[in-house]
């Protein structure tokens, strides 16, 4: 999207590229102000509650089991064992993502919450799959090769399957939130061309002030909501000369303020979108190099 505006720019004149990229600027600049208003209107004239529902939990791990049981049959044969079409095949191999959204729109409004499934695929030219196993193993390297999103991480318990991780994170989009994340991550294998990792939240927590001497963890009834769950499933596996990953992202958050929708939606589906890219963006660099 970044790279189709800024081709859209160059036949035009220097004065008038300027003139272009300022009036773009300036209504970007207007849109997110009027969004900031709306979203920290939201934030404290709307009641937020601490926890999802039990409905809403209860649904959530209903569709992640749908979404196991799923990446569980794929992930017993080579054939199929990462999802893509011919056509993406060739977007892949062009150097391209292929980023969708999966939820079904009957489940993505929960009571009280919102349900978000995102699928990203990236191809690699050259990438193994011990060279990814290793890469995301390396869990003290991660705020080096996901910064500026992952500030800190590490491993608590390497013994055992799954393995504890911990990490601080950081999503900046117009509004800025720091997060301490714990997730249970396993690795497995297939066979020694196919891959595959499974990571579930098991605690995550708003912080107040980070980096400062007032920082603090918010308490349940001081919290957003801006992220309840959220379990990521991988899927990796040599092919054509290189390596396709395949990253699946599901998510539970606060639901949109009643009569928000309109101005809000927008943001809140663009976040795991840019995520996923950054993610893939990320790790085909390391890689490469």
């Amino acid at each position: 999207m970044l790279r189709a505006s800024f081709v859209a720019l160059l036949p035009r004149s220097e004065a008038g590229t300027v003139t272009y990229m300022m009036r773009r600027w300036m209504g970007t600049f207007r849109i997110s102000v009027v969004l900031l208003g709306l979203l920290m209107a939201a934030a404290t004239s709307v009641r937020v509650e601490a926890e999802p529902t039990v409905a809403a939990a209860s649904a959530f791990d209903g569709y992640v089991r749908a979404v196991e049981l799923r990446l569980a049959l794929q992930h017993r044969s080579p054939n199929g064992f990462v999802v893509v079409s011919p056509e993406e095949q060739a977007r892949l191999r062009r150097g391209d993502f292929v980023v969708e959204q999966l939820t079904p729109s009957a489940e993505q409004e929960l009571p009280g919450a919102m349900l978000h499934d995102w699928r990203g695929t990236a191809f690699v030219p050259g990438g193994t799959v011990a060279e990814f196993e290793r890469l995301m193993r390396d869990f003290n390297g991660y705020s080096r090769i996901f910064s500026p999103q992952v500030l800190k991480a590490s491993v608590s318990n390497r013994q055992g399957d799954p393995m504890q991780v911990t990490m601080r994170v950081r999503q900046k989009h117009i509004l800025t939130v720091v997060m301490d994340t714990s997730y249970d991550v396993t690795f497995a294998r297939l066979d020694a061309q196919h891959g595959y990792s499974v990571s579930r939240s098991t605690r995550i927590a708003e912080i107040d002030s980070p980096g400062t001497s007032s920082e603090r963890v918010l308490g349940p009834s001081e919290e957003q909501g801006f992220l309840w769950r959220m379990n990521t499933y991988w899927s990796f596996e040599e092919r054509d000369g290189g390596l396709l990953m395949q990253i699946e992202s599901v998510s539970l958050t606060r639901s949109i303020p009643r009569g928000l929708g309109w101005a809000v939606r927008p943001f809140v589906e663009s976040v795991p979108r840019d995520s996923l890219e950054f993610t893939l963006h990320s790790v085909s660099q390391t890689l490469r190099k």
